[in-house]
């Protein structure tokens, strides 16, 4: 595998040829921020929160999406960067209603985790407050559509890794909503494994176990990171 030489935060650094460019710099031992994007899944660049300043280009570009190539200057903190990450988090937190003192998730939850590190202590925008539903006909699990941001793990860990299929999305923009088998309440899902894969990466807390209270639901994704590992030695014994 060839390998490419970039300058991140002005250093020389190397790369493989064909990564993105978040993989790149995580590589190099930089923390960037992302919500939708996670190991093991496709990428999304749904969150941009993990926008970089590249040279020669007029507009900051998602790293997850955008491939790391030779000679690539490359920024990846500074004010303006930071500047764009707290807005897309403040537009993210008004969007939907993300009570956190009684959420289930609370205090291990991604997105509450990310606003305390980017040092997002309240909202410029105006909330929108949608009347949003749950949906607790599963015998397991539940979704609390308030507190979901669009980042589509579901939906993705339900169809690369389980092969379930049941997860999809209807509607548009700030209308948009994950939904079971064709918006079929989730405890009448003819589809649904019971897995809980779609539970432990959802990054907040509107996917949770039946029966968990305020603060109780911990999230474990290191299975993604077995399966990836699975993979590739699979793929290295062939």
């Amino acid at each position: 595998m060839s390998v490419i030489t970039l300058t991140l935060n002005g250093e020389l650094v190397s790369a493989r040829a064909g990564q993105s460019l978040l993989e790149a710099i995580r590589d190099q031992g930089v923390k960037l921020p992302t919500l939708c994007h996670l190991d093991g899944l496709s990428t999304r660049g749904g969150c941009r929160l993990c926008l970089v300043e590249i040279g020669g280009s007029p507009r900051l570009l998602p790293a997850c999406t955008t491939e790391a190539v030779e000679g690539m200057v490359v920024v990846t903190h500074n004010d303006k960067i930071n500047h764009y990450r707290k807005l897309i988090l403040e537009l993210t937190f008004a969007e939907r209603n993300h009570t956190c003192a009684v959420c289930v998730s609370n205090e291990h939850c991604e997105l509450q985790t990310l606003a305390a590190e980017l040092g997002m202590d309240h909202v410029r925008y105006d909330y929108l407050d949608p009347d949003l539903g749950m949906d607790t006909s599963h015998d397991k699990f539940g979704v609390d559509h308030n507190r979901c941001i669009l980042c589509l793990r579901c939906v993705r860990v339900c169809d690369e890794v389980e092969g379930a299929h049941t997860w999809d999305v209807r509607g548009r923009g700030i209308a948009s909503q994950v939904i079971t088998d064709l918006n079929r309440p989730w405890g009448e899902s003819e589809t649904c494994t019971e897995c809980g894969k779609c539970v432990e990466i959802c990054p907040t807390g509107a996917l949770f176990d039946q029966g968990a209270s305020v603060g109780e639901m911990k999230k474990d994704a290191r299975f993604l990171r077995r399966i990836l590992d699975g993979r590739e030695k699979r793929q290295w014994q062939r």
